[in-house]
């Protein structure tokens, strides 16, 4: 009677084990795919072009000496370094319009029972739908009305018309999350509705926010088409198009320095989200899911 109960148990045991060993083999294929662009950019950064276009070279390895010939002419040959700088001064610029335009406009679709609240939230976030490069035309207008055009106030002009929407939507869901108690407990301590939000909803709503400006800081970040557009002298290209238009010339492709700009302009970013990742990913399930 003993093995008879036992042998189940132990079937039982070796689906579990049989579980977690394909568990564990799918998550290294994962982890392998997605470690394999950054280990690429990394041995193409310091690979010598002899062994970069040899046929008979294995490409995974280093198959001469690692070099530093590509890090140089990335810096010293190119505005890699103005790229980075306009990049940070866009993707600040459109964070901090981001959030002053979405705080407001979230907080009052979300809690003030405003009629059609709900729907006017939901066409708000179909405009982020849209694909850019439809939009490009008519801001191209406003661009050029402005003055602004081959400036990088042109990327800051147009870039939260993609922020704003996702931005929006996603605090809406957010703010529904407090709990109106506290803010109408603030309200009866002598706070007005200003010092309610300051002092209450914001800081309940931190997440929300880091999640909101980690979003518009990527969008500025990885955008391609609006700068292809707006901006055409090198000194006020962003990285994203400041290393491929000046690194890919015809059919010449500079692969070395093209990796190092991609790593040494990525590995900021990642630092960036991993310090900020709890926030973000509280940030997006709270505010897409309540």
């Amino acid at each position: 009677m003993a093995l008879a109960v036992a042998q189940p148990r132990s079937r039982r045991l070796t689906r579990q084990q049989r579980t977690t060993i394909l568990r564990g083999l799918a998550l290294a294929v994962y982890a392998l795919v997605a470690v394999f662009p950054f280990y690429w950019m990394v041995i193409t950064t310091f690979k010598q072009n002899s062994d970069l276009y040899s046929e008979t070279n294995n490409p995974l390895w280093f198959n001469a000496a690692p070099t530093l010939a590509n890090v140089q002419y990335l810096f010293e040959q190119t505005r890699f370094v103005v790229w980075m700088a306009n990049s940070l001064i866009i993707g600040v610029c459109v964070v901090l319009i981001t959030l002053v335009t979405a705080v407001p406009a979230g907080y009052a679709l979300a809690r003030l029972h405003l009629p059609g609240a709900q729907q006017m939230g939901m066409a708000i976030f179909a405009t982020y739908l849209v694909p850019p490069t439809l939009l490009f035309i008519p801001l191209t207008r406003v661009v050029h009305t402005l003055g602004l055009q081959n400036t990088i106030w042109s990327l800051v002009l147009v870039l939260p018309t993609i922020s704003i929407p996702f931005a929006v939507w996603l605090l809406m869901g957010f703010f529904k999350n407090v709990p109106f108690e506290i803010e109408e407990a603030a309200l009866v301590d002598g706070a007005n509705r200003a010092q309610a939000v300051f002092r209450v909803v914001l800081p309940i709503s931190r997440a929300g926010l880091a999640a909101a400006g980690m979003f518009a800081f990527a969008i500025s970040l990885q955008a391609f088409i609006y700068p292809l557009v707006f901006t055409s002298s090198t000194a006020v290209k962003p990285v994203t198009l400041g290393v491929v238009t000046d690194l890919v010339r015809g059919d010449l492709f500079y692969w070395g320095s093209l990796m190092a700009g991609a790593l040494f302009a990525g590995i900021p970013v990642a630092l960036l989200f991993n310090y900020f990742l709890d926030d973000f990913v509280e940030g997006i399930t709270a505010g897409s899911t309540k």
